[in-house]
């Protein structure tokens, strides 16, 4: 499922990121990576927040449905 659909505190992994090579990339800059451990903190405006290798990270919705957990 897409990471915008996680419950609130649960931690899941990252199973898929897909979208373009370049989308990709970038959100391995960020920490995104298959087999990291994420957790939603919260969701906002459109923006979800995420707690990911001891950083909390803000992503778009539209990001965030590229993330498969």
């Amino acid at each position: 499922m897409p990471l915008y659909m996680a419950n609130i505190g649960e931690e899941y992994l990252i199973k898929k990121i897909g979208g373009l090579e370049e989308t990709q990339h970038h959100l391995k800059n960020l920490g995104f990576v298959v087999g990291s451990e994420i957790s939603v903190i919260s969701v906002a405006g459109g923006n979800v927040i995420v707690q990911i290798k001891d950083a909390r990270v803000a992503i778009s919705k539209e990001m965030a449905g590229k993330i498969k957990i």
